[in-house]
């Protein structure tokens, strides 16, 4: 997926420097020529371009969306993540209510193992939400910085 990305990169970064000098060279040819106004080549060109950008983008939200811990895809709404913790660059412990039972699973790349299965569920606070300690003092900053 990353050399996907960096491959989708590098010929969207190469398309937008050759676009332009490759319109302005056929606009000079067409003025050569004698011929006036915006060309159906450049006009394509630039439509297909705009398409492109804003396709990437839809790519780009499509997996920033995806990427996002806070973000729950329920479908039928009997399974729901109650909290995550981050213990490795890959690997999470999370706990899940399924129905009425709670379930602490270890997830790493491509395996997901049941850690415990609690016998009395744990209340965890709906309108309670963690703060890191580096965003909160960094709010904290941005607050003293603020003229009052």
């Amino acid at each position: 997926m990353r050399n996907l990305s960096c491959l989708c990169f590098v010929l969207l970064s190469y398309m937008t420097l050759a676009v332009p000098a490759w319109a302005e060279s056929v606009e000079t040819a067409e003025k050569t020529a004698g011929l006036s106004g915006v060309s159906g080549s450049a006009y394509l060109l630039q439509v297909i371009l705009a398409l492109m950008v804003v396709l990437l983008g839809i790519v780009a939200l499509a997996w920033f969306m995806k990427r996002m811990t806070g973000i729950q895809h329920s479908a039928g709404g009997n399974l729901q993540v109650l909290e995550g913790l981050t213990i490795g660059p890959r690997e999470r412990i999370v706990l899940i209510q399924a129905g009425k039972e709670q379930l602490l699973l270890g997830i790493a790349p491509g395996r997901v193992q049941t850690l415990h299965v609690l016998e009395e569920p744990v209340e965890v606070s709906q309108t309670s939400s963690v703060v890191a300690p580096f965003a909160q003092r960094l709010n904290e900053a941005l607050k003293r910085r603020q003229p009052s």
